[in-house]
C-alpha cells in the first residue's frame, strides 16, 4: 500500500473525531491546566493575577475619591496616634527601669533585668525593648550595660519623632510622603500660636515669617528643586527641633539671634531687605543687591545672580532674596556650594577651569586698585586655589571637588567678595601681630 493510500485511511479515520472550534480551545485549557499542575504542584488561583503596585492620584475632578482617600489616611494616622505612648504610660516605664535597674547608685542595667523589664511593660511599649536597641545603647561599658536613663530618652525620643510625624503627615495633601511649599506655610502658620517667643509678632509680619521659615527647610531639604520636602528628611535634620525650640520662654537671646527662625532674626533678615529696597517697590535690582553685607559683592557675580536665579523684569522678590542669604551665610555647606556653583559655572559645563577663575577675579583687581593697592597676579591665585581644592582632574573643578576639599567656603569668596579675598590675602599679617595685654 503506497503512501497516499495510509494518508487518505488516516484522514478518513479521523474524520469522525473532528472537533469544534470551541472543543479545541477547552481542550487546550485542559492540556494547560494538566501543565501547570505538574510545574506548581498546586492549581493556579483563577482571581490572583499581576499584584496592584500603584494607584494613581485622585483627579480634581473626582470629588468622591478625594474625601475617601483623605478619610481613609485621616483613619490611618488616628490608630498610629493611638498607638503612641502617652504621659502617664511613660511614667508607669519610668518607675519600672528604676524599680528594676541592676546598680542603683549608677542608674544602670543588665541584658538580664533588661529581659525581665521587657515582660513587665505593656505590648504598646514591648516594640522599644529589643536586643538591638540595647546593644545600640551601650556606651563601651565593660560589663555591657546600659544606662536606665539612655533607654527612657530614647523611648521618649521615638515617641515624639513618631508624633511628629503623624503631625506632619496631617499637612501632607496628597499623603505620598512629601510637604510641598504650601503644605509647609500651612504647617507653620497652625504652629505660630503655639510658639511663645512668636508672641511679639505682628500679624501683618506672619506672611513674612512664614515665608523666611519655609525657604529654609526648602533650600536645604530639596535638593532637586522639585518643590517639595520629604518627611523623613524634615524629622532627620535639626530645623524642627530649632523651630520648637522657640516654645521655651526663657530662651537666651543669644541662643535667640543664632536661631534662624527666631523673631529678631526673621525681622533683621527682612530688616535688611527694606533697607536695600531703595525704591520701596517691594523688589530688589542689581545696584540695590550690591549692597548686600559689606557692600563688596562684585559686578560679575551680581551679573550672573540676576542671570541664574528667577527674576521678575530684572528684580529679585523676597524668596530669592531668601534662597541667596541662606547660601551666602552658610557658603560651607554642601546645598549652598551646589547654589553658589552653579551662578558660577558661567558656561553650564560642570566644572570651573581657568578661564572662569579669571572672568570673577579681575573684578577683585579692579577693586584692588581701586583702593590703591598693587593687584595680584591671576596665575599666583589660581595656582593657589587649585592646591586649596586638589581636584582630580587638575585642569577642572568640579562641585564634587569643592565640596570634598573642606575649603570650599573660602574657594567662593576669595571669587564673589572683595572683602573676603582680602582678609585671607592678609591672614598671615594678622596672625603675626603680636598680643596686646
Amino acid at each position: 500500500m503506497d503512501l497516499r493510500t495510509l494518508l487518505r485511511n488516516k484522514v478518513e479515520k479521523n474524520s469522525d473525531l473532528k472537533k469544534t472550534p470551541d472543543e479545541l480551545r477547552k481542550l487546550e485549557d485542559e492540556h494547560f491546566q494538566n501543565h501547570m499542575k505538574h510545574l506548581t504542584k498546586k492549581p493556579p488561583d483563577e482571581n490572583k493575577g499581576i499584584p496592584r503596585f500603584y494607584n494613581k492620584l485622585p483627579k480634581e475632578d473626582e470629588p468622591l475619591r478625594q474625601k475617601l482617600r483623605e478619610e481613609s489616611r485621616s483613619n490611618l494616622l488616628k490608630r498610629r496616634s493611638q498607638n503612641l505612648l502617652d504621659n502617664n504610660e511613660l511614667r508607669e516605664l519610668w518607675m519600672i527601669l528604676d524599680q528594676n535597674q541592676s546598680y542603683p547608685d549608677e542608674q544602670l542595667i543588665t541584658y538580664a533585668d533588661y529581659q525581665k523589664v521587657c515582660s513587665l511593660v505593656s505590648p504598646k511599649v514591648k516594640p522599644y525593648f529589643t536586643s538591638i536597641v540595647f546593644a545600640k545603647l551601650q556606651q563601651g561599658d565593660s560589663q555591657g550595660r546600659v544606662s536606665i536613663m539612655s533607654l527612657f530618652n530614647y523611648v521618649m525620643r521615638k515617641v515624639w519623632l513618631q508624633q511628629t510625624r503623624i503631625g506632619l503627615s496631617l499637612y501632607d495633601s496628597t499623603g505620598q510622603g512629601y510637604l510641598t511649599e504650601i503644605d509647609l506655610e500651612n504647617y507653620i502658620t497652625e504652629l505660630l500660636p503655639t510658639l511663645p517667643q512668636l508672641e511679639g509678632l505682628e500679624k501683618s509680619f506672619y506672611s513674612f515669617y512664614v515665608c523666611t521659615a519655609v525657604r529654609k527647610f526648602l533650600f536645604f531639604l530639596d535638593g532637586v528643586r522639585a518643590g517639595r520636602v520629604r518627611i523623613l528628611d524634615i524629622l532627620a535634620c535639626s530645623f524642627l527641633d530649632d523651630l520648637l525650640e522657640l516654645r521655651d520662654e526663657e530662651l537666651s537671646k543669644e541662643l535667640q539671634e543664632q536661631n534662624w527662625f527666631s523673631a529678631p532674626s526673621a525681622l533683621r533678615i527682612y530688616g535688611h531687605y527694606l533697607n536695600l529696597d531703595r525704591d520701596h517697590n517691594g523688589m530688589l535690582n542689581k545696584t540695590e543687591l550690591a549692597g548686600y553685607g559689606s557692600g563688596t559683592l562684585t559686578q560679575p557675580f551680581l551679573d550672573r545672580v540676576f542671570q541664574t536665579l528667577l527674576t521678575y523684569s530684572g528684580e529679585m522678590d523676597y524668596k530669592t532674596y531668601l534662597d541667596l542669604v541662606l547660601a551666602l551665610e552658610n557658603r560651607a555647606e554642601p546645598q549652598a556650594l551646589a547654589f553658589l556653583f552653579r551662578i558660577l559655572d558661567i558656561n553650564n559645563q560642570g566644572y570651573l577651569d581657568a578661564f572662569t577663575l579669571n572672568y570673577f577675579f579681575r573684578a577683585i583687581q579692579d577693586q584692588m586698585r581701586a583702593h590703591g593697592a598693587e593687584a595680584v597676579s591671576f596665575e599666583d591665585v589660581k595656582d593657589e586655589l587649585f592646591d586649596m581644592v586638589r581636584p582630580k582632574n587638575p585642569e577642572r573643578i568640579t562641585l564634587n571637588d569643592l565640596v570634598a576639599c573642606g575649603q570650599g567656603d573660602t574657594f567662593v569668596s576669595i571669587l564673589i567678595e572683595f572683602h573676603r579675598f582680602w582678609a585671607y590675602e592678609n591672614r598671615e599679617a594678622v596672625t603675626a601681630e603680636p598680643s596686646q595685654d
